[in-house]
């Protein structure tokens, strides 16, 4: 499978039109990046419009006491909003960009995306809707840190990305990152969590056990 039919997987590009797919193949790139590889660093120049095919990124940034507070998640159709700031208004990237899993990603060098931006609608619409999105999660998170304890942070935070089967493939160093803590704090208040039969916890990941009684943390704290 060749780049442009990886993109062609997502709708915005399915839907360019025969001069959009001939300019998109002018010069897109597709980029691997193995689990935990920096794929964006602070301070970078921006040379695109960075699109996830499969895996996912972690935006984050590190606040004054060197902890890491995971800013936005990209998925697989989605662009770093960021980086397109970065693009159309000639800044330098102000967070990181970090591979989850296994990842692959397509750049698509400025000044082609630039142009598919003036001429396609679908490209238009993506930028947008990705724009709105990044307000929505931005806005969700800044009310968490604002008005939750760090248990209901929790709480949420595996209620929200464990797996359909109740599993989350994270390690409590990388919980702490995506809630901008320490590791020492996930561990005191995973304890707590197994203690009252909330979650079994094992290496690299931990499962629900009951989840009705995470939601009332996160609904009715203390």
């Amino acid at each position: 499978m060749n780049i442009l039919d990886e993109l062609e997987r997502f709708e915005p590009f399915r839907k360019l039109s025969g001069r959009g797919k001939i300019l998109l193949s002018q010069g897109v790139i597709r980029k691997e990046c193995s689990r935990s590889t920096i794929a964006l660093n602070k301070g970078q120049v921006v040379s695109g419009a960075y699109v996830v095919v499969s895996g996912r990124l972690r935006v984050f940034t590190l606040a004054p006491n060197g902890t890491e507070a995971t800013l936005y998640f990209i998925n697989p159709g989605e662009t770093c909003v960021l980086a397109l700031n970065c693009l159309f208004n000639d800044l330098l990237y102000p967070a990181w960009v970090q591979a989850e899993d296994n990842t692959v990603i397509t750049l698509i060098p400025g000044a082609i995306y630039r142009r598919l931006f003036e001429q396609e609608s679908t490209i238009q619409n993506m930028t947008v809707h990705a724009l709105s999105t990044l307000v929505f999660r931005l806005m969700t998170e800044l009310e968490q840190m604002h008005s939750s304890h760090q248990k209901q942070r929790l709480a949420n935070f595996i209620l929200l990305h464990a797996s359909s089967q109740g599993l989350l493939q994270m390690t409590q160093q990388q919980i702490a990152h995506h809630l901008g803590t320490t590791r020492e704090v996930i561990a005191r208040l995973l304890r707590e969590f197994v203690a009252n039969g909330l979650v079994r916890t094992q290496r690299g990941s931990l499962a629900i056990l009951d989840a009705s009684s995470l939601q009332k943390l996160i609904s009715f704290p203390g």
